[in-house]
């Protein structure tokens, strides 16, 4: 049985205030004191056109990990496509219902409806660095997805590839423990992705993205690779863990 990593900055008091700002000042802050800034207002504000740019290429329904406040999951909605979004902070997963989306407060390696079966899954705004792991967040959303399925990851906009222990803060003081991230250019996020096939790299708006596509279990079996499980999962749009079921 896996254990599931520590969840990063659940309950942490300056990312729910700059959600509910809608503004930062907030950051990633390594131990040698090095500030990565975080870009809460364009989190908080509606899809731009690169957002929408990249929504365009998704396929069938779409599971937005890490989705923040919510902006990618709203404008899926509106757009009337099956989406749901995941989130380990309370205040990410409550601003994406107030904007129309469903969200559920949970980690990407936590159990989740449709499991198996989602047809594209999105790790935007530096999400590809979770758990400060690419190898297993990379085997974890293969086996979200249904085979042959898309992901589309947002890479750092410089060629790096490094994972360091990491705090959150408002640039007064840090926050909790330490957790660990990863930042990931394309040419890193390729090397880690044995058992995807690139389908295509793009740059705009001064943001890169790689999307890749999961390959069937058939190809898995004949390259070597390990094929994906098959799992018995509730449909992707259960209504039984939406938090955005509740009333509004």
């Amino acid at each position: 049985m896996t254990t599931s990593p520590p969840v990063p900055w659940t309950g942490a008091d300056p990312y729910a205030a700059a959600l509910r700002a809608g503004r930062g000042p907030l950051f990633l802050r390594r131990t040698d004191g090095w500030l990565l800034p975080l870009d809460v207002e364009r989190w908080c504000a509606r899809a731009d056109p690169v957002d929408r740019a990249v929504l365009d290429r998704c396929e069938g329904a779409v599971l937005d990990v890490g989705c923040g406040p919510g902006r990618l999951v709203a404008e899926l909605a509106a757009r009337g496509r099956p989406v749901l979004g995941i989130d380990v902070s309370a205040a990410a997963v409550d601003h994406t219902v107030r904007l129309g989306g469903q969200a559920l407060r949970r980690s990407v390696f936590e159990p989740l409806p449709g499991e198996g079966r989602w047809g594209t899954v999105l790790l935007m705004d530096g999400n590809v660095g979770i758990g400060g792991d690419p190898h297993a967040l990379l085997g974890r959303v293969a086996r979200l997805l249904a085979p042959g399925g898309l992901l589309i990851a947002e890479t750092a906009p410089v060629d790096v590839d490094e994972c360091a222990d990491v705090h959150l803060t408002d640039a007064r003081e840090a926050v909790g423990a330490p957790f660990r991230w990863a930042r990931l250019g394309t040419p890193a996020l390729l090397r880690c992705a044995r058992g995807w096939e690139p389908e295509a790299q793009w740059a705009a708006g001064g943001r890169r993205f790689a999307a890749l596509r999961s390959l069937p279990r058939s190809r898995l079996r004949s390259s070597g690779g390990t094929p994906i499980a098959s799992r018995s999962a509730e449909p992707p749009k259960s209504t039984a863990v939406i938090s955005s079921q509740r009333a509004r």
